[in-house]
């Protein structure tokens, strides 16, 4: 196995075949005059909106233009020829598109400029993926978005996002991927880490793609966090410093610098947290619930060559929480979860490195190669005192491989291929002290497994007409662990606009394959299961199948985006308990479904100082069948753990959650932020009329956030955050994951302080 993992580095760091949902596009245009004949030799320039990253182009005899390999975001593209009158046009780049521009150039003085005033908020006809793009200026503003451990950038922005027993849950399920410089951070683990995978302050742009991917997405079906990291652009050997400080002795800071010159720009930054409360408790009170980190982030760009370009991330990461537990053991909770004799605590070690080389050889053909590598380790140990049970969990997980594209422009054809490859090597070591006076023996058990996946996968996106764009893919991967499976995943879209309302229909139907986590078990643990009625069977991958239909509305600078979805999912990857304990397992459930209807809406600027944005789910998430992987009931073929094959919610299924938001820069240098969430309650409750949680599911909850800035000259800012304003506490959800219940977060309160400063 260990051949395997070496062999399967190797052939990802030498592959060279585009990247799983690359942070790049093209722009393409053509420039005209009055009498729509083409003008060669056009000067065209792109700029970054809030960096001074550039990329020129002229055109040539035909008036075309293409600029290859653009990182997503906001962009002016200023047209200019001598004898006519400047024009310049905002652009919205979304990833692996290919935006066709027309500018016609009025005859006109040098010094006379045209600007167009095209709206960002316009309906993307290039895609038919579902996307919000959030820029590091909207995580500034939202109420508590920039701290280190918050997704207050995803959940307050992205229908159907939301926070549950400290997970990102998105769509009906926790498996997402991250990608940071288009490169995809493997983690098969699901749900054992509770980390930040990036500090949000080290985000330039993020784009949260929801279903409907091209065949070069892979493996995690229900949301895909595409990341432009800093990367120095924007500064002029330039720093920040970032304090503050808050209830529950919190304090979230961050000192960042970065630079550039023509060819070269860095951007790295060190960063440091603490505060008294970290996870979200089993009841109302916080006891137990500390949580701190430190971590850094480092971003390098050169451009050695006008067709070459080299660009590194790396960052390092250790975080801390303390497990937090309810006192009463008599409540109604410890008669479910016994937390109250508990004091544990997690240690984790995130660590990333990635490196990429883009090779342009002409407009319309970039080739990029992509080496990686990332360790990851969540350590969740007990107290030796612990009672009933002091239990050991700890899990390192490493991985090593590589991707590579070659993405081409062929007529009216946007051509994808590309390559993508991964060993990993996991060490396990489970441990019980049994506390309770059963006799129980303790153990202490290590255990390995190995590892790998390889895929290929075709794209292509037609555009048949300015109006109609259709897509098709197909995506083969070969997963090898413990045994083998292959999957082939086709999938197929059309996005339509339709003339002068510029309504843009968009139809999806694909399928999806994500590899299972390398767990094994032996020896105790596998006893210890058996003597709570469960037995371990290895997990195999989820398949699922994915139909979608939207629209994007854009009416006056507005854009409105409604979509609805249907997923199947066979062996639906969870997970569960060993019995009464913390010993927290991966499962897989013989089947789930999915149904939801979405809504975001995002505004031009209002009353020319503010933008509101609004995210709406209704969503159904269901599961049937009996426990397929993992932790299985025993004996199988008992009436007691049949399941049945009818569909009924599982734990986190909220069938109405709402952000709304607003962000407003005021008069005298000052800026202020709310959002409202509110969320119809999850599937925990419990039909007993004898419970406290007399429903099937729990209270609906509803808060409030609010910052408030002011700008003191042109290198100091300060700001007053509060989130749950109201300080409104409800039980969330009763899952038992780290340390049982949850309640959701207390009222926070924090002042933040920013100083820029040249070096």
């Amino acid at each position: 196995m260990r051949r395997l993992i070496t062999c399967l580095i190797f052939l990802g760091l030498l592959s060279s075949s585009v990247t799983y949902a690359s942070i790049f596009g093209q722009v393409h245009g053509v420039v005209h005059d009055p009498q729509h004949r083409p003008i060669a030799g056009v000067h065209i320039e792109l700029r970054a909106a809030h960096s001074a990253f550039t990329k020129t182009a002229l055109t040539s005899q035909d008036g075309s233009f293409s600029i290859p390999a653009v990182p997503l975001g906001d962009y002016v593209v200023t047209v200019s020829q001598i004898g006519f009158a400047n024009v310049r046009q905002v652009l919205t780049l979304a990833s692996d598109t290919s935006p066709v521009l027309h500018f016609e150039l009025q005859l006109g003085a040098v010094q006379q400029a045209v600007t167009v005033t095209t709206d960002t908020n316009t309906a993307n006809v290039n895609t038919v993926t579902p996307t919000a793009l959030i820029s590091r200026q909207d995580i500034a503003l939202t109420p508590g978005a920039d701290r280190t451990n918050s997704m207050a950038m995803i959940t307050d922005y992205v229908p159907g996002a939301y926070m549950t027993h400290d997970m990102l849950h998105m769509r009906g399920g926790h498996q997402v991927s991250w990608l940071i410089d288009g490169v995809q951070i493997p983690n098969t683990n699901i749900a054992s880490n509770l980390g930040a995978q990036i500090d949000p302050k080290d985000i330039d742009y993020i784009e949260v793609q929801r279903g409907s991917y091209t065949s070069d997405v892979g493996d995690r079906t229900y949301g895909v966090f595409n990341v432009v990291p800093r990367t120095g652009f924007e500064r002029n050997r330039e720093a920040e410093l970032v304090l503050s400080a808050g209830n529950f002795f919190q304090t979230n800071d961050q000192i960042n610098f970065g630079d550039h010159t023509e060819k070269f720009a860095y951007y790295a930054s060190l960063n440091g947290n603490r505060s008294d409360y970290g996870l979200a408790p089993p009841v109302s009170q916080v006891l137990h619930d500390a949580s701190n980190g430190y971590g850094g982030f480092a971003s390098f760009i050169y451009n050695r060559t006008p067709k070459d370009q080299f660009r590194l991330v790396t960052q390092l990461r250790q975080d801390y929480f303390q497990i937090p537990y309810d006192p009463d053991p008599n409540s109604f909770e410890n008669q479910q979860y016994d937390s109250s004799g508990l004091r544990d605590g997690q240690h984790e070690t995130d660590g990333t490195a990635a490196f990429s080389w883009l090779r342009t050889f002409n407009p319309s053909t970039v080739l990029q190669v992509s080496p990686f590598f990332h360790y990851n380790k969540a350590d969740y140990e007990s107290n030796p005192n612990d009672v009933p049970v002091a239990t050991t969990v700890n899990r390192s997980s490493t991985y090593g491989g590589g991707q590579a594209s070659i993405t081409t422009q062929i007529a009216r054809n946007s051509l994808q291929a590309g390559f993508y490859s991964f060993g990993q090597h996991d060490d396990y070591l489970f441990g019980a002290i049994f506390n309770d006076g059963s006799g129980s023996p303790n153990f202490s058990t290590p255990d390995s497994a190995s590892g790998g996946v390889i895929e290929e996968y075709v794209s292509d996106n037609y555009k048949a007409t300015s109006w109609l764009t259709l897509i098709a893919g197909l995506r083969q991967t070969h997963f090898q662990g413990q045994f083998i499976e292959n999957e082939t995943d086709p999938r197929f879209g059309v996005a339509v606009r339709i003339p002068k309302l510029n309504w843009v229909f968009r139809g999806f139907y694909g399928h999806f394959y994500q590899p299972p986590p390398l767990l094994t078990a032996k020896g105790p643990i596998v006893q210890f299961a058996q003597a709570n009625n469960t037995d371990f069977v290895s997990l195999h991958g989820e398949r699922d199948e994915e139909h979608q239909f939207g629209v994007q509305i854009p009416f006056k600078g507005w854009l409105l985006d409604a979509d609805t979805f249907k997923t199947r999912i066979n062996n639906f990857l969870d997970h569960s308990n060993v019995g009464n304990s913390s010993i927290y397992f991966p499962v897989t459930v013989d089947g789930a479904l999915v149904r939801a209807w979405e809504l975001s809406l995002r505004s031009p600027r209002l009353w020319h100082f503010g933008q509101a944005h609004l995210a709406y789910s209704n969503q159904i998430a269901e599961q049937r069948g009996n426990i397929t992987g993992g932790l299985v009931c025993t004996p199988i073929g008992d009436p007691s753990c049949d399941a049945g094959f009818d569909y009924s919610p599982v734990d986190h299924d909220q069938r109405n959650t709402l952000n709304l938001g607003f962000n407003a820069t005021l008069p005298f240098r000052t800026t202020a932020s709310t959002n409202v969430y509110y969320g119809s309650g999850f599937h925990n409750g419990n039909p007993d009329p004898n419970t406290p949680y007399p429903n099937d599911y729990l209270p609906q909850h509803t808060t409030f956030d609010l910052s408030i800035g002011h700008s003191f000259g042109e290198n100091l800012t300060a700001s007053v955050t509060a989130t749950n304003v109201a300080n409104r506490r409800v039980l969330l959800d009763n899952s038992l994951t780290f340390g049982g219940f949850h309640y959701n977060d207390p009222r926070e309160i924090y002042g933040e302080v920013r100083y820029r400063f040249h070096y």
